[in-house]
């Protein structure tokens, strides 16, 4: 199986991370394949709605940063792909459905909370870890977080890079959905095949206007954590966070 697999039945594409070893960390193959395949579906009629989960333990660890180089090639072509996934995901007319299997960090992170809903299986957890590396949170976070819970539990989330496991994600509404972790596929499955089934212009329609009530700033969002993060992937302290992160070390930062 590829690192990204797809597929298509009954109406319902289903894109799933597919890098266990690793978590299933994005490289920029995979990124842009995902944001390709959400934004072909928009023309596709045979596709009424799209699930993207992950295989193994995991449902995405984030961009692949665990090459000990990692600090000199991860630039903002990596931020121009995270955008055109968040991009693709909130603008495709088909319902897209998050089944979150696990660990949700970083970009996947920002991924699963860009979908329309979100279903965690009940060990999934959802981690803004960009401070541990001396970067800033990405992927339109900044908003979707924000929007779904508050600013209160986002700022927790971005400065303290804390883990939110599923339960409190669902109490807070950060998902829509908890079920058993053994009950997560057949579950999604079902919810997958009833929008299937659903009018897919009524559902086109309701997701255009919820999300333009609650994401209308998304773009400038996303531009500003493309600016901000820019910069800091120029400093010596993302450097450091990268470098400390490939050694499995606490990293030592000097605002440099």
């Amino acid at each position: 199986m590829p690192d990204l697999g797809v597929a298509t039945a009954d109406g319902v594409l289903r894109l799933t991370f597919n890098r266990p070893e690793l978590l299933n960390a994005l490289t920029g193959e995979m990124a842009d394949e995902l944001a390709g395949t959400i934004e072909a579906a928009t023309g596709r009629d045979e596709v009424r709605v799209v699930v993207i989960t992950g295989t193994g333990s995991a449902f995405c660890a984030g961009a692949d940063i665990s090459g000990a180089d990692a600090h000199e090639h991860l630039d903002v072509s990596a931020l121009d792909r995270a955008n055109r996934i968040i991009r693709a995901i909130t603008s495709c007319p088909k319902p897209v459905v998050a089944a979150v299997n696990g660990v949700a960090a970083g970009v996947g992170c920002s991924t699963a909370l860009a979908a329309d809903l979100v279903v965690a299986g009940s060990s999934a957890s959802f981690l803004l870890a960009f401070s541990r590396i001396g970067l800033m949170l990405d992927g339109g976070a900044s908003l979707t977080v924000a929007a779904a819970v508050g600013r209160a539990r986002a700022m927790r989330m971005a400065l303290l890079a804390e883990p939110l496991g599923a339960a409190e994600a669902h109490k807070v509404g950060l998902v829509s959905h908890l079920v058993p972790d053994h009950e997560l596929a057949s579950y999604v499955d079902t919810l997958a095949g009833r929008l299937a089934a659903g009018p897919p212009l009524a559902l086109a329609a309701s997701k255009k206007a919820v999300n333009a009530a609650t994401l209308a700033g998304l773009d400038a969002a996303l531009e500003r954590e493309r600016t901000g993060q820019s910069v800091l992937l120029r400093t010596a302290d993302a450097a450091e966070g990268m470098r400390a992160f490939s050694e499995r070390r606490r990293p030592v930062f000097r605002g440099e």
